[in-house]
């Protein structure tokens, strides 16, 4: 007989285990028996609570963003400002847990299979959308909501942009990435602000 209250326990163990076999392996190039095993689980109990490995992996995109939007939040509530939330966001993006080895290559194979799987396409676009918001929304106060979108699409491609280096591991990020998008913020504000009256 299944243990009363083991289920979320091996499904969080399961989502852990694919993004560390996915990140490992820098590609979804895994099995349901890797993730499994990693897990501490047999391949049966694995297929028992997702169904299929495409099914474990759109819960481990889910398990990911919910874990950012977690930490996001709490960042958020410590902001006293506008430009402190902006700042909150860009550190949570980059925090050691975020921005691991494992957890960015994960990030790179999921951005990859999104043009196959429609779920995950969409839960991709959810945090795209999330995060421009979020910097919009400390971005807005200081610059105006036009000019806050424009500084929001920039940075957060710079954030992805950041990832997608780490993921492929080309030399390396030459300075720390939070204060290179801090830079960029603080750059386009000060331009902002240098042509008005």
């Amino acid at each position: 007989m299944p243990k009363i209250g083991m289920e979320p326990i091996r499904r969080k163990a399961l989502t852990d285990a694919a993004i560390e076999a996915i990140g490992a392996r820098g590609s979804m190039d895994v099995t349901m028996s890797d993730i499994a095993t990693r897990a501490g689980v047999s391949p049966a109990l694995a297929h028992h609570y997702f169904g299929s490995k495409q099914e474990l992996i759109v819960a481990s995109v889910r398990a990911l963003l919910a874990e950012l939007r977690i930490d996001t939040v709490a960042a958020l509530k410590k902001a006293r400002t506008p430009r402190g939330r902006v700042s909150a966001i860009i550190a949570v993006n980059f925090s050691p847990k975020q921005f691991s080895e494992d957890t960015v290559a994960a990030w790179l194979a999921f951005y990859v299979d999104a043009h196959n799987s429609a779920p995950i396409r969409k839960l991709l676009t959810i945090y795209g959308r999330r995060l421009h918001s979020d910097l919009v929304s400390g971005l807005s106060p200081l610059v105006g909501g036009y000019e806050a979108a424009r500084i929001a699409e920039g940075a957060a491609a710079m954030i992805d942009g950041l990832y997608i280096r780490k993921a492929l591991r080309t030399g390396g990020v030459l300075a720390d990435p939070v204060m290179l998008v801090e830079d960029h913020i603080e750059t386009q504000i000060a331009s902002v602000r240098s042509l008005r009256p």
